[in-house]
C-alpha cells in the first residue's frame, strides 16, 4: 500500500504526463460517435463535470449521497466503472485515500486522470493543513475554490475532446456566473449572523475553507478525515466552549454519524446550557440525487441558508434560488 504522499506525487506526475500528450488523445476522442464516458469519484465532482460536459459525455459518480469518501472502499464494480471510462476525475488532496492505488494504476495505464484541484495543488497560500500537516481536501466549501475546479474540468475536457472545446468553455463560463452569484449570497447571508454567534460546530473538520472565505469560526469534533477519533477531552473542551460562549446551535452532517454531536448537546445540558441541532449539513456528500440539494449549487445554498438561520442571521427559507426544500434527517 502506498503512503498518501507517495500516491499524491505519482498522480501529480501522471497528470503532468497526460497534460503534455493530451493533444494526441483528443484527435481520436473528438471524432467518436455518441457521448464518451466519464467517471468521477464524488458527487460534487460528478455534478460540475456534468454541467461542463453537457451532452458530449455521460458522467457516472462512484460515491453517492450520504456516503463518507474518507472511509469508502471501492467495490469491484467501481473499479470496472473507472477502468471502462474514457476520462476519470478525482478530487486530490487525499480525499479518496482508499482509492489511491486504483487511481495510480489507471494513470499509469494511459487513461486520462485529472485532479480537479490541479490549479491549487501547489498553492501553499491557499491549501489549508492541520497540525500534522495533512492537506484539507474540502475545497468545494469555498465557492471560489470550486470555481477553480470548474476551470480545470473545462480545460481537461477541451484537451481530451478539442472538437467540442467551445462547448466546454461556454458551459463553464455560464456556470461560473451562477457560482459567483452563490458566492455573493454566502458572503451576504453569513455576514448577517451576529459576530459573537458566528461559530460553526460540526462533526468533523470539513468546513475550514468555508470559514476562511465567509468569516466563520469552525470547530470540528473530529479532524480533517473521519478516520480520526474524538476523545473524551475533545468533547469536554467543546462543551465548555459552547457554554462559555453561549453558542445556540450545533450541526450534524449527512455523511457522518451524529453520536458525537449528541454527546455535545447532552454535555451542555448537564451544565444548564441548551444547545439545539441547527440542521443537517452536507459536507463530504451532496443531497439525494434528482433534488436541488443533490447539486453543488443546492448543496452550498442549503448549507449557507441553514447555518445563517440557525445562528441568528437572516436568509430566506427557500434559499438563494427559491428551490430549497426541508431536508429530513
Amino acid at each position: 500500500m502506498y503512503h498518501f504522499k507517495q500516491i499524491a506525487l505519482l498522480l501529480a506526475a501522471a497528470a503532468c504526463f497526460f497534460a503534455s500528450c493530451g493533444k494526441q488523445e483528443s484527435a481520436s476522442s473528438g471524432g467518436q460517435d455518441g457521448p464518451y464516458q466519464i467517471s468521477a469519484t464524488v458527487g460534487m465532482i460528478a455534478d460540475i463535470v456534468s454541467v461542463v460536459a453537457g451532452d458530449n459525455a455521460e458522467v457516472s459518480g462512484i460515491i453517492g449521497e450520504g456516503v463518507d469518501p474518507h472511509l469508502y472502499k471501492p467495490t469491484s464494480t467501481d473499479v470496472k466503472t473507472m477502468q471502462s471510462a474514457d476520462v476519470v476525475f478525482y478530487n486530490g488532496l487525499m480525499l479518496e485515500g482508499k482509492m489511491g492505488d486504483i487511481l495510480v494504476r489507471l494513470a499509469r495505464s494511459g487513461k486520462p486522470v485529472y485532479a480537479v484541484t490541479e490549479e491549487i495543488l501547489n498553492d501553499s497560500d491557499y491549501i489549508l493543513t492541520d497540525e500534522e500537516d495533512h492537506q484539507d481536501p474540502h475545497v468545494w466549501m469555498d465557492v471560489q475554490g470550486w470555481i477553480k475546479a470548474v476551470k480545470v474540468v473545462a480545460s481537461a475536457l477541451s484537451e481530451y475532446d478539442d472538437a467540442n472545446a467551445s462547448d466546454y468553455q461556454g458551459n463553464a463560463a455560464a456556470y461560473i456566473a451562477e457560482l459567483e452569484a452563490l458566492d455573493a449570497y454566502a458572503k451576504e447571508k453569513i455576514a448577517s449572523i451576529p459576530e459573537s454567534q458566528r461559530v460553526l460546530v460540526t462533526a468533523h473538520d470539513a468546513f475550514g475553507y468555508m470559514a476562511r472565505a465567509y468569516d466563520l469560526e469552525v470547530l470540528g469534533i473530529q479532524g480533517l478525515s473521519t478516520e480520526s477519533e474524538a476523545g473524551v477531552k475533545d468533547i469536554e473542551d467543546l462543551v465548555s466552549y459552547l457554554v462559555e460562549n453561549n453558542i445556540p446551535a450545533v450541526f450534524v452532517e449527512s455523511s457522518v454519524s451524529d453520536k458525537n454531536i449528541k454527546a455535545l448537546i447532552e454535555g451542555a445540558a448537564a451544565k444548564e446550557h441548551a444547545v439545539v441541532i441547527g440542521g443537517e449539513l452536507f459536507s463530504d456528500a451532496m443531497g439525494e440525487a434528482g433534488t436541488y440539494q443533490g447539486t453543488y449549487l443546492g448543496m452550498i445554498d442549503h448549507n449557507v441558508t441553514t447555518i445563517t438561520r440557525a445562528l441568528g442571521g437572516e436568509a430566506p427559507a427557500a434559499g438563494l434560488n427559491g428551490k430549497l426544500e426541508e431536508h429530513s434527517e
